[in-house]
């Protein structure tokens, strides 16, 4: 591996892979790239997918891969290791990831001190339908707080599908885990 290739140059270029997904953010704005580190003559990039059976991560590896490789390392010398704990969380998702996703029109995820007011704590609710109580979830296309999950499950397994119930507008909105 030539060494004009700095630590910074190879973080930045893992940094640039797109979440398959949710196009708008990158796996660093997703808080899923959580290494890029060299072992030797090879580059190991850790990650952590949203959830250990996520559908993308096939395709997140490639994207690190092609990456790396752009960024001047023999494709040989990379490896992807997916690391499941500690798992997952939306709190990692960065601000600017937030933003972006609120820019597409998707509901960014509360952090969970936000959610609850105690870190690290979250509410479920098991029945179907429900209306979210004010200042938990708001409409990224008006910013009602008024709005009714119509399904937990959306256009992919970590998104419900949320209706504002002011411009009767549907949007996904980001599970908080």
């Amino acid at each position: 591996m030539p060494e004009i290739v700095t630590d910074e140059v190879l973080w930045a270029a893992a940094a640039t892979v797109p979440d398959p997904e949710m196009p708008p953010l990158t796996i660093a704005d997703l808080g899923i790239l959580r290494s890029v580190e060299r072992r030797g003559d090879s580059v190991v990039v850790t990650i952590t997918p949203t959830y250990s059976g996520c559908p993308a991560v096939d395709m997140i590896e490639s994207g690190v891969i092609d990456a790396v490789v752009d960024a001047g390392v023999a494709v040989d010398r990379i490896r992807v290791e997916r690391v499941l704990a500690p798992a997952w969380t939306t709190d990692w998702i960065t601000d600017d990831g937030r933003r972006k996703l609120a820019e597409s029109g998707i509901s960014p995820p509360r952090t969970l001190a936000d959610a609850s007011g105690q870190p690290g704590s979250v509410s479920v609710t098991l029945s179907g339908r429900r209306r979210q109580p004010i200042g938990d979830i708001s409409c990224p296309q008006c910013g009602s707080k008024t709005v009714t999950e119509l399904s937990r499950f959306s256009s992919t397994a970590c998104k419900s599908l949320y209706r504002c119930e002011s411009c009767r507008e549907p949007f996904d909105h980001v599970k908080e885990l």
